[in-house]
């Protein structure tokens, strides 16, 4: 039987994503600004949060109308057969997000969907669900437009781009699902030399390592479809083996990394090693400024910094004025990618990007800078 899903994707990365579920079975994928809406079974659902490398959340459509107001809403919302999902001892947490909604408070709205599930529950039950803002069991969403609410049910879980492996708590500044869109933005091929000068903690080497090992993404985790009530556990053991069985041992792959900061280089050992991608992934000590690139040609992608603070203007400025001459005059041969939310960076850098991708790291609006670097060319006249 069909069902309607919508993953979410870091914005910028909608048409690579459609791509992509397409490829795991996806029917009628459609891209929309933040994700992509697509018809599918559940076995297919399955394969999306633990195959995509690109979607945040896979959520799955339990009900949708028209409605004028609050009350509207609340009707609809009561009208689902929540019990036949979940139980009442599960905790349950409801986000809203609204475009061009005529509605005025969203934290009402959620309020009035949640009141909605627990009176159901109590009419049907006897009691109802408890509410966790924190760690909820159950994540229930509605998305507003100007006539038209969706109300979904979430079977992911935590989001996607937390894969399970990484002992770190620390919030990484580029999230591995973007990495992954940054990695298909620059047509990096698995047999090609791929480098990280500034890995930090090395979220874009672990990407690539899993793309060329062809491990599944989800393999260290669970989800959240594993908990609704009428689950196929057998069937989902099979689709798992299935996945597991496709992955290639761990080996020596062309994939550099590099930082200047000794304490960086340590917490990507350690996510490496929690992945088993220790023997994988090759990690020195080094500047970019100062370092030469492992192979002759290759693939560099990089986030280096960008700053807000008073007085790092002009800090920045200098640093990208050597990285232009180090890239110009180390890195010939490579095609070379920036994500930065420093939209002047082709000028600072004095090198003409030969494409520029807006993506969106969280909230922050970046730009994808290629650089394709062939000896005695790309430099920009200084302004």
């Amino acid at each position: 039987m069909s069902e309607v899903f919508f993953s979410s994707v870091p914005r910028g990365l909608e048409g690579l994503l459609a791509e992509e579920l397409r490829a795991l079975g996806a029917n009628e994928p459609r891209p929309v600004p933040g994700g992509v809406e697509w018809h599918g079974d559940w076995p297919t659902c399955w394969r999306a949060n633990l195959e995509s490398r690109l979607a945040s959340r896979v959520l799955w459509r339990v009900g949708s109308g028209r409605y004028r107001g609050e009350a509207d809403i609340y009707k609809l919302a009561r009208s689902l057969t929540w019990t036949k999902w979940f139980t009442q001892d599960e905790t349950i947490r409801v986000f809203v997000t609204a475009r061009q909604s005529p509605l005025k408070s969203l934290e009402f709205i959620t309020l009035r969907i949640k009141d909605a599930v627990c009176d159901h529950f109590r009419v049907a039950c006897g009691s109802r669900p408890s509410v966790d803002t924190a760690h909820p069991m159950v994540r229930i969403y509605a998305f507003l437009d100007r006539d038209t609410v969706r109300l979904y049910l979430d079977t992911s879980g935590e989001p996607l781009y937390k894969r399970g492996s990484k002992p770190g708590t620390v919030e990484a500044p580029l999230k591995e699902n973007l990495a992954v869109g940054i990695l298909r933005l620059s047509g990096w091929r698995v047999d090609e030399p791929l480098a990280d000068p500034m890995c930090g903690s090395g979220t874009l080497l672990i990407e690539a390592a899993k793309i060329v090992l062809d491990i599944a993404p989800g393999l260290g985790r669970q989800f959240a479809f594993e908990h609704l009530r009428g689950f196929d556990a057998s069937a989902w053991a099979e689709t798992r083996k299935a996945a597991e069985a496709r992955r290639q041992p761990a080996r020596a792959l062309p994939i550099h990394g590099a930082d200047i900061a000794g304490s960086q280089l340590r917490r990507a050992r350690e996510n490496l090693a929690a992945a088993g991608l220790e023997s994988c992934v090759g990690l020195t000590k080094a500047d970019l400024l100062e370092c030469s690139p492992p192979a002759t040609n290759g693939v560099m992608v990089t986030n280096p910094p960008y700053g807000v603070r008073v007085g790092e203007a002009e800090e920045l400025k200098a640093f990208y004025s050597r990285l232009g001459d180090a890239l110009k005059q180390r890195w010939p041969g490579w095609r070379c990618y920036l994500l930065s939310a420093d939209m002047n960076l082709p000028r600072a850098i004095g090198l003409k990007a030969s494409r520029r991708t807006p993506l969106f790291n969280g909230a922050l609006e970046c730009r994808l800078f290629e650089y394709r670097m062939v000896a005695g060319s790309l430099r920009a006249p200084r302004q």
